[in-house]
């Protein structure tokens, strides 16, 4: 019975991406079944299509810069968090965690109205900001999991042999929780990466690779080339999530770990 459900939810959670890749190499612009031949040309108008191209960018360069951010200050805001019991903690924390259980279309409404009314404008920084509120409360709670499992004795060992405290932290600390700021990292970069809402209110004349595709459901013809993106990503998104394992395996076994 335990056999038949996980069958069943793993075929319902990866189902509806398989049928993805299968439609990007069907020799039609509509989505339905039976198929037609097999073709590339699908790829080859991505290719040539310079705006989903750019849209593309815009997303990669939006996510990076949100995963950095977010994950550097998880960093500085985990690591007291987890070491040090301040005064008002359980306050600090539950605001911090305040945008995840905040609907974003509400954020996504506040922030434009804010920017608006501060004549600050739209546009790609905005969009960073606001994926920034929304990630950041994530990337404290991965870090703040991996420092309450940090060994502190050999940060004070390491200062006691006469390391200063910044290079204690980049040659005890840092290594220690790098499988931490990695899963961080990917966390982040995949939120901001797919975010909608907070991206289609925000976004001037440089939208993000969701507000695009959304943008052009109207229009059949550019679908399939959506598909074929959409293929790549999945391809791309397969191979981080196996490096990120590996890495994961290899830093257990480098610390001796079952």
């Amino acid at each position: 019975m335990r056999m038949a459900f996980s069958s069943g939810y793993l075929l319902y959670l990866y189902l509806p991406i398989m049928i993805l890749p299968l439609f990007s190499f069907n020799d039609s612009y509509y989505i339905s079944f039976p198929l037609q031949s097999f073709t590339m040309r699908w790829y080859d108008e991505l290719a040539a299509d310079p705006s989903i191209l750019a849209a593309l960018v815009n997303s990669l360069e939006i996510g990076l810069i949100t995963a950095l951010l977010s994950t550097a200050l998880g960093v500085l805001s985990a690591r007291p968090l987890a070491r040090y019991r301040l005064r008002g903690q359980a306050s600090i924390l539950g605001i911090i965690m305040l945008p995840m259980v905040i609907p974003e279309l509400i954020l996504a409404v506040s922030l434009l109205v804010v920017l608006n009314q501060a004549s600050l404008g739209i546009g790609k920084w905005a969009v960073i900001l606001g994926h920034m509120l929304i990630c950041y409360p994530f990337a404290v709670a991965i870090l703040m999991a991996r420092f309450e499992g940090f060994a502190i004795e050999l940060e004070e060992a390491s200062l006691d042999l006469g390391a200063t405290p910044w290079q204690t932290f980049w040659r005890i600390v840092f290594p220690l929780v790098m499988p931490g700021i990695v899963a961080s990292f990917l966390l982040t970069f995949t939120i901001s990466f797919d975010e909608f809402l907070i991206a289609f209110f925000l976004s001037s004349d440089e939208p993000t690779l969701p507000v695009y595709i959304w943008g052009q459901l109207r229009f059949p013809k550019k679908l399939p080339s959506a598909l074929a993106l959409g293929t790549l990503i999945i391809v791309v998104s397969f191979l981080v999530a196996g490096f990120a394992e590996w890495l994961r395996r290899r830093h257990e076994a480098s610390e001796g770990l079952p």
